[in-house]
């Protein structure tokens, strides 16, 4: 059993507190939210059955919390997470997890020194579906993996606090991260327009991997919503299409084979196009997965898949491609 406190119960926050209340597994003992208003509207839900302060230090000095999960805007990310480290925490914070590479290393020095853990909501890596696209990867049914071509894009959801890259793309980016075991990128090219936000809300993202190259798009002004992931190997390729309700992940056993023939120089590549499988999958909660993963992961002491190290990796690209848009 881990004692638990929220932080936030905004925009992302009540999905933490239903999946925390929902796990026998966490003591889920206090929200936190600066603002009246929401407070009043978590009461409405949990009732008795949860404390509640409009105090974050209420839940830093709280001996009995063993974890603090943070659910509140990027911005407040480092200081907040900084914070709960200091004091003794371990420590669950959303996407991305701060606003520069250097505020990351700093939280990880801190957690590394008192022997606590981070868990970056990387969710997609949580999601039953990602994880059965790794077991495929894994297996070499793929072959090697010569691209991952990203696209996540809708219409509204402006922000200003981050761009669409920020926002959408890390999803895309620690997909890869999980999948391909934290390449570290060759080379990274990046176009960005803003329209109607303060920062990009149109991003076009390219990287070079030592074995593969990603593209990875993003947008928030798209007439057409989409969220889709083709990744081509040497043998197999797969359409990962969480818009589609039916048919969400496909197997496709197309590609090129090189057939020897002593008429041409060496050999002749030939399309092969087979039939399209669709992969039995488990029905879970991504965010339950992704909380559970981590109450695990404190009782055992060992490091969280979407720890530190990997949630840096990703916003080294990100700040990358920041400057590369810059120029």
């Amino acid at each position: 059993m881990v004692t638990v406190g929220l932080v936030g119960y905004g925009y992302w926050g009540p999905n933490v507190a239903r999946n925390l209340n929902n796990n026998p597994n966490y003591n889920f003992k206090i929200i936190c939210d600066k603002r009246v208003k929401r407070i009043k509207k978590a009461k409405e839900l949990y009732g008795e059955s949860v404390e509640y302060s409009l105090e974050f230090d209420d839940l830093i000095n709280d001996d009995n919390i063993e974890m603090i999960a943070l659910a509140v805007e990027t911005s407040a990310h480092y200081e907040l997470a900084k914070k709960v480290l200091l004091a003794g925490k371990h420590v669950y914070v959303e996407k991305p997890f701060t606003d520069n590479v250097m505020q990351a290393e700093e939280l990880k020095r801190i957690a590394d020194q008192k022997g606590l853990l981070i868990h970056v909501d990387h969710i997609m890596v949580y999601h039953p579906i990602i994880k059965k696209i790794k077991q495929i990867i894994d297996s070499g049914e793929l072959g090697d993996i010569i691209y991952y071509d990203c696209s996540r894009i809708n219409l509204g959801q402006l922000k200003n606090d981050v761009s669409s890259m920020w926002d959408l793309s890390v999803h895309d980016l620690s997909i890869i991260d999980y999948l391909s075991n934290g390449p570290i990128p060759r080379d990274i090219k990046a176009l960005g327009k803003n329209a109607y936000s303060e920062k990009p809300s149109v991003t076009f993202l390219s990287i070079e991997f030592e074995n593969f190259i990603a593209n990875v798009t993003a947008s928030w002004v798209s007439p057409i919503k989409e969220r889709r992931i083709i990744i081509a190997g040497t043998k197999k390729m797969l359409v990962y299409d969480d818009v589609d309700v039916l048919n969400k992940l496909i197997v496709y056993d197309k590609g090129f084979d090189k057939i020897e023939d002593m008429e041409y120089a060496d050999y002749v590549i030939k399309s092969r196009s087979g039939e399209g499988v669709i992969p039995k999958l488990e029905q879970s909660d991504a965010l339950y997965n992704s909380l559970e993963h981590f109450r695990n992961c404190i009782c055992s002491g060992v490091q969280s898949a979407t720890n530190a190290d990997a949630a840096i990796r990703v916003i080294k690209i990100l700040e990358q491609a920041d400057q590369r848009m810059e120029k």
